[in-house]
């Protein structure tokens, strides 16, 4: 094997590769040789066949592979030896068109390596963790909350009429084109007006009503509505109004407690207490990375292979189209330009990204298989009936195990850098926090 350099710019790397007509029969030779004992030919005993039987029988159909792997072999040999990591798959080309048997293989391969990333002096970074207490006010608010989500309904006074928020108990019968249909009818219906959970018109035509009165509601039926037979059409539901409640909140006791699984109030203060903790434990640390990022950002300074950024930033402004769209469900769009400040973007990320990646190799960061099966358990939560397919699913796609280990490597090394960094904490309020939280998304 013989390999020339070509191109050296930057990051940029060019080689010649000539694999010889030699180097390519022996790796004929040695598939013959490997198939010999499994081949049974008329004539011969099973793996008795001789080589240059084999060989003209095979030896054709057997060259494209081994060809491909000589040069796959001439590849890797030459990136272990030169200590190259490509930043994508080479683009690899052969040069001599006219090749025919017996010649050299010429191939041309074009890459960009990976940068050297530099050393980052960690202890120099200065970050301010942002400390919130959960106050008796912040504890109250959320017991309210639960206790309007416990509510119960009580009967307005007579002749009150309906309001948004209240409950209305009905009998409906529903008809299109005068004519009654399936799932279109029931009685003593309780339906909270505003709670959107009827066609849309349907609670807004019963706000007004009282107890004890018949209305007709007309609606009409949206054009990608689930039953076919029902799509677009306009329809009229009688509806009889047998009681119209108004909400009353659970009153804050023991009770309510042991309705959300606590012992008694003081319990439940303290889990509450303990999860709005957690949440700003959570929000802070948001905080802090994003400032670690900031100055990483500044402080790292290497050349970024320019197809990665050119991907990443295609990605971006892919992304962002289909946010501007949302309803292009699809990808029948045309082609996308990707600006400016998606390449600056681009940069941020491709950089932080191969510079995390350095970080946590030299630190030999693992993502642990417990840690990993977490991650899994908590995405299949969000398929309620079909875990064990997603599951398998899982099991069977490593791109998606390597989706699933992304930000959890990423957190790993994170929590690294904090350990080295100057931390300090300075308590805050919960708005102050909440206006941190909001200036991540601004920037």
């Amino acid at each position: 094997m013989q390999v020339t350099e070509t191109l050296n710019e930057g990051l940029k790397r060019g080689y010649a590769i000539i694999v010889t007509a030699g180097e390519l029969d022996a790796k004929v030779n040695e598939k013959l040789v490997e198939a010999q004992p499994s081949i049974e030919m008329k004539g011969f005993r099973k793996g008795k066949v001789p080589m240059a039987l084999l060989r003209k029988q095979y030896g054709q159909r057997l060259l494209g592979e081994a060809m491909q792997d000589a040069i796959d072999g001439a590849l890797n040999s030459h990136l272990e030896a030169s200590g190259h990591r490509p930043a994508a798959q080479p683009e690899i080309k052969m040069t001599n068109e006219a090749w025919k048997e017996g010649d050299d293989v010429h191939v041309e391969v074009i890459y960009e390596t990976l940068p050297d990333v530099p050393e980052v002096d960690f202890k120099k970074i200065k970050l301010e963790r942002l400390v919130v207490k959960a106050d008796e006010a912040s504890v109250t608010e959320a017991l309210e909350n639960l206790a309007k989500t416990a509510q119960n309904f009580e009967d307005r006074k007579k002749g009150s009429k309906a309001k948004d928020g209240d409950q209305v108990v009905i009998d409906f019968v529903g008809k299109v084109d005068g004519e009654a249909f399936d799932g279109g009818s029931a009685e003593d219906y309780p339906l909270v007006l505003g709670s959107n959970s009827f066609i849309p018109g349907f609670e807004a035509g019963l706000v007004g009503v009282k107890a004890g009165e018949e209305k007709d509601v007309e609606v009409t039926f949206p054009e990608n509505y689930g039953a076919e037979n029902l799509a677009g059409k306009a329809a009229v539901f009688t509806c009889t109004v047998k009681a119209v409640k108004e909400p009353k909140a659970a009153e804050i006791n023991d009770d309510l407690a042991k309705q959300f699984g606590a012992e008694d109030l003081a319990a439940l203060k303290g889990q509450i207490s303990e999860r709005l903790e957690a949440e700003y434990t959570g929000a802070a640390r948001a905080v802090a990375k994003r400032s670690l990022l900031d100055q990483l950002d500044k402080a790292a300074k290497f050349d970024l292979p320019a197809s990665l950024v050119e991907a990443e930033a295609s990605q971006i402004a892919h992304q962002l189209w289909h946010e501007e769209n949302p309803d292009h469900h699809g990808h029948d769009h045309g082609a996308i330009e990707t600006k400016e400040e998606h390449t600056k973007l681009a940069v941020r990320r491709v950089k932080l990204g191969l510079l995390l990646a350095d970080v946590g190799q030299k630190a030999e960061i693992k993502v642990t298989d417990a840690e990993l099966t977490q991650a899994v358990m908590n995405q299949a939560r969000q398929y309620p009936g079909q875990e064990r397919e997603f599951f398998d699913f899982v099991q069977k796609n490593a791109q998606f195990r390597q989706q699933l280990q992304a930000p959890i490597f990423e957190d790993k090394v994170i929590d690294h850098i904090f350990a080295e960094a100057k931390m300090t904490e300075k308590e805050v309020s919960k708005d102050a926090l909440q206006k941190a939280v909001e200036a991540l998304d601004e920037e």
